[in-house]
């Protein structure tokens, strides 16, 4: 294998091992932590997370811009003075964000208990933002192994402080809050060390940092944008939840949902790999490139459905208080399928070929969507379980629409293929939601296996590539 084949292969091993410790977190404390904490302050917990999630927009694309701008240059070539401006400027703005949200939340908050989750989602900001700026410099030159480390000890640091606080019997959604935001501030501390060129030196001309920092927000503003679209897409209806029922409710389908996405944790690792590699591409290579990376994906995350029903079984037995909320996996357990394509595959592809612009109207058109179709399943026909459907539809929508458009500007045909895999996901959600037994799997399994069919004479060659290289490896060994 050529130096740069085997770099990629490297940082997506450090990216899926960075991952795969994340999602071995994640299953521990969906397995401990709702059954500890009981209901009332699991969903607390669960709503500053949600709550988190939409953190970065208060950079205001400020982050997003540097992430387009200097994408594909090295760590050497970057102008630390620069970036010693932007972080400090960014840490600042952040202070101030979180006294807006502090204020906005004592006077404008009645329940206490939401009045601290956005108390300490303010303090997060603090925390955050100013690393998300230096991970986004550490991805974009390629250093994907120091991200990666960070990235692994964050969520090493919050398990432990987790475990060991339900260990010591303190079973309160502060305290597990309070372990987040210290891992958070460990690994803010860790990165500014490893960026300590850019970041501990004199802050010189302000002046001429506050207009690169316009400069960037102009750039990254439509990202931003694009991105804050696409997570109010489930989060109107996810709020909708919580406003109409209530906060027991939104944690018990937050639980179903952390589920579900547990599948998108290795596809996000590979997407940090993607984007640098994608920026030094020629682009008449790309289209081929698409069809490479799109099999490649599409194989694993249709076959990993067949994980759902093992997983509900044994969810349901460990947390029978949740039981009768984990069958709406049935209805998310698809939303994977769809993330996956336009966390890893589509918005790589528009942010490399700069089509930010067309990611925020596709994102911002599906929220109007979502908002039609909250305010009927939530407030007019009041149905729990349309309203959870709807998140998958939505999201479904919003990747067909997103990935036609991608393969028009590539010039590549992928119409069969599409309709084939939106059939697969719906072949699962009706087996799966009227069939109540391992049968569904049967049916579902056989979909999957005539998919592979189906695609057999493109498997073939990517099997052939793979294993050339593992024998090349193997010889050079």
């Amino acid at each position: 294998m050529n130096s740069k084949i085997k770099n990629v292969f490297q940082n997506v091993s450090y990216s899926v091992l960075a991952n795969g410790i994340n999602t071995l977190v994640s299953m521990v404390l969906v397995f401990i932590v709702p059954k500890a904490l009981g209901v009332r302050e699991y969903s607390y917990w669960q709503l500053y997370t949600f709550y988190v999630t939409y953190t970065g927009f208060f950079h205001f694309g400020w982050a997003d811009g540097i992430y387009l701008k200097f994408g594909g240059k090295k760590y050497e070539e970057l102008d630390k003075t620069y970036f010693n401006r932007q972080f400090w400027l960014l840490t600042f703005f952040e202070i101030l964000i979180a006294l807006v949200i502090g204020a906005v939340a004592y006077f404008g908050v009645d329940d206490s208990q939401k009045q601290i989750v956005l108390i300490l989602t303010g303090t997060c900001c603090i925390l955050q933002l100013p690393r998300t700026l230096l991970q986004y410099i550490l991805q974009i030159t390629d250093r994907i192994k120091d991200y990666a480390k960070n990235y692994m000890l964050e969520k090493i640091v919050y398990a432990v402080c987790v475990l060991s606080m339900l260990a010591l019997g303190q079973k309160n959604f502060v305290i597990l809050i309070s372990a987040d935001l210290f891992a958070r501030l460990v690994t803010l501390v860790l990165l500014c060390i490893q960026c300590k060129d850019m970041v501990f030196r004199k802050l010189s001309c302000v002046g001429i940092g506050v207009r690169e920092s316009g400069e960037n927000i102009a750039i990254g503003s439509k990202l931003m944008f694009a991105n804050i679209a696409g997570l109010l897409i489930n989060g109107i209806v996810r709020f909708a939840i919580e406003n109409h029922w209530n906060v027991e409710t939104f944690g018990k389908v937050s639980l179903t949902m952390t589920m579900s996405n547990m599948l998108m944790v290795f596809i996000s690792a590979v997407s940090v790999v993607i984007y640098p590699m994608l920026k030094q591409t020629p682009e008449e290579r790309l289209a081929q490139m698409y069809k490479t990376i799109r099999m490649m994906l599409m194989i694993p995350v249709l076959g990993m459905l067949l994980v759902y029903y093992p997983a509900k079984v044994l969810l349901s037995g460990w947390l029978p208080q949740y039981a009768e909320s984990l069958k709406y996996m049935a209805l998310l357990f698809p939303m994977c399928v769809y993330e996956s394509k336009v966390s890893l595959l589509i918005n790589t592809y528009l942010k490399a070929l700069r089509k930010e612009k067309m990611m925020m109207y596709i994102n911002w058109g599906i929220v109007v969507i979502s908002c039609i179709i909250t305010g009927v399943v939530v407030y007019v026909l009041d149905n729990l379980t349309l309203s959870i459907a709807s998140l998958t539809v939505i999201l479904a929508l919003r990747c067909n629409i997103a990935e036609i458009y991608l393969i028009r500007t590539l010039k590549i045909s992928s119409g069969k293929t599409l309709l084939f895999e939106n059939g697969l996901a719906l072949i699962f959600i009706v087996s799966s939601w009227m069939i109540q037994s391992w049968f569904c799997m049967l049916i579902y399994g056989a979909a999957y296996l005539a998919y592979l069919f189906y695609n057999k004479e493109n498997l073939r060659p990517l099997i052939e590539q793979m294993r050339d290289g593992v024998f090349r490896k193997i010889r050079r060994k």
